[in-house]
Order: C-alpha cells, then sequence, then structure tokens
C-alpha cells in the first residue's frame, strides 16, 4: 500500500488490516510459525488446512482451542 505523502501521523491504510489479520490467524498454528517444511508444495498445504480449519470453526460458530494457560 502506498501511503500518501500529504497525511501525517496514523492513519489506517485502506484493506492492509486485513493482510495482518490472516497473518495472525496463521501464526497460531504452530507448524507455520517457523518454516519446517522443505518444499514449497508442503509449505502450502499447511496454509491451506491452517485456513480450512478457521473457516470451518467461522462456520460452526466453535471457538479455537486455545494454547494459552487458563
Amino acid at each position: 500500500m502506498k501511503r500518501n505523502p500529504g497525511d501525517t501521523g496514523f492513519v489506517p491504510q485502506p484493506r492492509r488490516w486485513v493482510v495482518e489479520q490472516t497473518n495472525g490467524v496463521l501464526m497460531l498454528h504452530r507448524r507455520l510459525v517457523r518454516d519446517y517444511e522443505h518444499r514449497p508444495a508442503s509449505a502450502e498445504s499447511r496454509v491451506y488446512w491452517a485456513i480450512s480449519d478457521r473457516m470451518s470453526r467461522m462456520l460452526t460458530r466453535s471457538s479455537a482451542p486455545t494454547w494459552r494457560g487458563a
């Protein structure tokens, strides 16, 4: 996203939050935090798996299991 040179201070960029939210969701899956995969196709399948998990939880309105302590 290109920033308008006339803007000063913090100005939210349109649609950038979608990218940041997607990256945040992907980082909740442990295998995607680090690059463990040796082949690009294997890494791509992990991304599809993570997004499918997210979509299925949204459709069933169930919460995600948390890895954080209570």
